[in-house]
């Protein structure tokens, strides 16, 4: 199989698909890789390194995605790239479709295999390409709300620990899931009170147990946002509904009862965000303020360390990658049940058009749902 890896597109997003030593892996299976010159600069891999590992390189994005059976990216394709997509291409990347109608119609009308890498699922229910990602931002979302509460940019001039005698900043998230775990380890590691909001009691009793009681875990519901949301210096909203757009949890009144000069860091901005005044900003342009309150809404967070997020995304996805190069694409679906969870967007060959097979997707975007088949024989 002919493997492809152009690029990003995506504004101020320098992560790459695959590293050098996954192209080693795929050629020595016998696969070929094709890799856009430049594509793995910005995370620290230098062309030279992909051409030692057995990889073509081609000078222009459209060489790669013509040639290209199995097309590994690390976002969606933004529209510059539409034009690329046809029928029977493999699509592998995160697409977190549920509030892009534009895009999934594109792929539904192009006929696209397309793999969502956060909606890739074990059978125990694990997210395995989505975790180091949501590890990263829940880490991120810490260091990111701690800046944003200093006084030179434009925060109260709060120190998110404090110092003895004075007490530290009250942190707030909202869902214990990968990202929420990770966000409560830095902060309490900080020096912060930590408050983490989830409707699972038996998360909530997990969460108390590894922290040894240095965060206070709540039950999710209406009485106790309102209760906590107005106290936090830092709210982070860390909710996931895999495939489906955030619920929202925070309304633009409760956002005004929050102290002036609060932050709010929205992990889940790329599903649509749990807090309503939320939008999707870019890295050099991340914040912007709303009812006193200053709003962080980068959806690719990982993309400002794209050195270490790379090598941790390249660690969960080769395996998969690998399995769709070896055993092709209806094989893959059929034998691993990981994969056929990811599918978002199927096309059968000779389809007219393709099919939404993620049921979340779906029911967001108000399509039909027609579940991915296998067929044997």
């Amino acid at each position: 199989m002919i493997v492809g890896v152009p690029r990003e597109q995506k504004r101020e997003e320098y992560r790459v698909g695959l590293v050098p030593a996954g192209v080693r892996a795929l050629v020595r299976a016998g696969h070929r890789v094709v890799v856009e010159s430049g594509a793995g600069l910005g995370a620290g891999y230098p062309d030279e390194e992909f051409d030692r590992a057995g990889a073509e390189l081609l000078p222009q994005a459209s060489q790669v995605w013509e040639r290209s059976e199995l097309l590994v990216k690390v976002k969606e394709p933004q529209e510059s790239e539409y034009e690329f997509l046809r029928p029977g291409l493999v699509l592998f990347c995160y697409l977190h479709l549920a509030p892009l109608p534009q895009l999934t119609r594109v792929l539904i009308e192009r006929g696209v295999y397309a793999i969502a890498l956060e909606t890739i699922q074990t059978d125990d229910g694990l997210l395995p390409c989505l975790m180091p990602m949501s590890e990263i931002a829940g880490r991120m979302s810490v260091q990111v709300g701690a800046r944003y509460l200093m006084r030179d940019a434009g925060g109260p001039g709060i120190l998110l620990g404090g110092v003895p005698g004075v007490p530290p900043c009250e942190v707030l998230i909202l869902g214990g899931g990968t990202a929420g775990a990770n966000a409560a380890k830095l902060a309490v590691g900080m020096g912060a009170h930590v408050r983490v909001m989830d409707l699972n009691l038996g998360r909530l009793v997990y969460l108390d147990d590894i922290f040894g009681g240095r965060i206070a875990t709540v039950m999710s519901d209406e009485h106790n946002l309102e209760r906590y949301v107005p106290e936090a210096d830092l709210l982070i909203g860390a909710v996931l509904v895999p495939g489906g757009r955030a619920p929202v949890l925070v309304r633009k009144e409760l956002v005004g009862a929050m102290r002036p000069g609060s932050v709010i860091v929205d992990i889940a901005v790329d599903q649509g965000g749990c807090i309503e005044t939320i939008r999707a900003t870019t890295h050099d342009d991340p914040v912007y303020i709303v009812e006193g309150v200053t709003h962080y809404g980068v959806a690719n967070m990982p993309g400002a360390v794209p050195r270490t997020s790379t090598q941790a995304l390249a660690n969960a996805t080769l395996p998969y990658v690998l399995k769709l190069a070896n055993l092709g694409i209806e094989r893959a679906l059929g034998e691993v049940p990981a994969l056929q969870r990811g599918l978002n967007v199927y096309c059968r060959p000779g389809a007219a058009a393709g099919s939404v097979s993620c049921g979340p997707v779906a029911r967001a975007l108000n399509l039909p749902h027609e579940p991915f088949e296998v067929r044997h024989g």
